[in-house]
């Protein structure tokens, strides 16, 4: 009988271990002589360890501008650098942690196919290729906009899912989540723990997941690999995210296994993903494989793991086509985040789409960008004290704090559940069919306190 263990098993499972062996030695090397930076360590994802000063010379940053970072973040190193380090809007994206949230849900009819789904087995592949999509989003180098405490993001006209995301604590910053369509719900809270390494940043998501299918009453957790974001100052900036994936059904007790491949030299093995769906006895039913930035593919396999006679591998999802030469790197999808088209009628004013930082940076002023993401940083500030001061908590609209704290790889979490008052709220919205609601009319507007909005 093979074992979820990656340490035992033969054929394609061995091969798998053997891959992992490497885990942590992608080719990095001290560039300290050339920069005169203590500790610095550059990693090229597509070459050997030979070319990491040139590597170093490489990226976003002028010169001049990654000495002065690198002198004031090195106070950091080994640090969790989550809401620390105030950022340029040079290496931001158009798009908050709301909306790359939301961004999952491009490829929700894989969980319709699985509550549709007879066989308990596939029903799981579709659902482990539904969370593996997104990681074609987070290989984007680009960091997204932190949400201001109270920010929500509203989505609808995608697979008939509602979708609402609300920033609920902003020290910790934690955001909860929640989509329905009449196939699944889908619920998070995530909160993330970082520990910044001088050139790199280690990201370990501390969240809880749940998707419950409808159908069969089907309720599955996920635990996701960390990731690695390299070369934050010197050189191109790239991600990985080498580990182990688990997706459990709690209702029959099978569960997906998948090993996120690290990047070896010459990107050998970089964006693999390679696994089992086993059933609750522990054996291997199905072998998963492919690239997270490009598609899965599954194969009934045999309780060592074979493939079966007379089987082939078949393709489960496919990355959509994204238009080119992206500056973001942004999916068609990804791009309908910002429009007022998957907005539901009267979104609501502390909506992600309203932000005036944001929004110049979709339109590519970058001064305008940075001074009015210092403004919202600000009146972010004024709205603490002031709450402080009267002696004041916040509390989120539209999700609860449980008394549930959910145990992970990297800490516990607080559990934030959905509430059920939006739903009341859109269906107290007289929906005439006219989006009233644009970034040029409506002012961005998460605030507790509303006469502090010229502080």
């Amino acid at each position: 009988m093979a074992s979820t263990d990656r340490k035992q098993g033969s054929g394609f499972l061995a091969s798998v271990a053997a891959s992992l062996t490497n885990f942590g030695s992608a080719m990095t090397k001290s560039v300290n002589g050339l920069l005169g930076h203590e500790g610095l360590e550059v990693v090229n994802p597509e070459g050997g360890t030979e070319d990491s000063e040139e590597e170093a010379k490489r990226g976003r940053w002028r010169q001049e501008d990654q000495d002065g970072y690198w002198k004031m973040m090195q106070k950091y190193i080994g640090a969790d650098v989550t809401s620390l380090v105030t950022l340029p809007v040079l290496i931001f994206e158009p798009m908050s942690m709301l909306q790359k949230m939301a961004e999952l849900m491009e490829y929700s009819y894989l969980l319709d196919l699985a509550d549709e789904c007879e066989d308990p087995y596939m029903r799981l592949v579709y659902a482990t290729s539904w969370f593996i999509s997104v990681y074609y989003s987070i290989q984007r180098t680009w960091k997204p906009f932190n949400p201001i405490l109270g920010e929500t993001y509203e989505m609808v006209n995608h697979g008939g899912i509602t979708f609402i995301a609300e920033q609920v604590s902003h020290h910790p910053p934690i955001s909860a989540g929640h989509a329905e369509n009449g196939h699944f719900i889908y619920d998070i809270t995530s909160k993330v723990k970082t520990k910044f390494l001088g050139n790199s940043l280690d990201i370990y998501p501390l969240g809880r997941t749940r998707v419950t299918l409808k159908r069969d009453g089907v309720v599955l957790g996920l635990v996701p690999p960390p990731t690695k974001v390299n070369n934050l100052i010197f050189g191109r900036t790239w991600v990985d995210s080498p580990g182990e994936m688990i997706l459990t059904n709690f209702t029959t007790g099978d569960k997906v296994v998948l090993y996120f491949q690290p990047c070896g030299w010459f990107g050998a093995g970089r964006y693999e993903v390679d696994g089992y769906v086993y059933n609750a006895a522990e054996e291997p039913k199905i072998l998963m494989t492919g690239k997270w930035n490009e598609s899965m593919s599954y194969q009934p396999c045999d309780l060592e793991g074979e493939p079966l006679p007379g089987t082939e591998l078949k393709e489960a999802w496919r990355v959509a086509d994204a238009p080119e030469n992206d500056k973001f790197q942004y999916t068609h999808f990804a791009h309908k985040l910002n429009s007022f088209d998957t907005a539901p009628n009267k979104v609501l004013e502390s909506d992600s789409r309203l932000r005036p930082d944001r929004h110049a940076l979709e339109k590519g002023d970058l001064s305008k960008a940075g001074f009015e993401k210092s403004r919202l940083e600000e009146r972010q500030r004024s709205e603490k004290r002031n709450r402080e001061a009267n002696g004041h908590e916040f509390t989120p609209r539209w999700f609860d704090l449980t008394s549930e704290i959910s145990p992970t790889p990297w800490g516990d979490l607080e559990v934030y559940s959905f509430n059920g008052k939006y739903a009341e709220h859109r269906a107290a919205v007289v929906d005439d069919s006219v989006h009233e609601t644009d970034i040029t009319s409506t002012e961005f507007n998460p605030w507790q306190y509303q006469n502090l909005a010229n502080q």
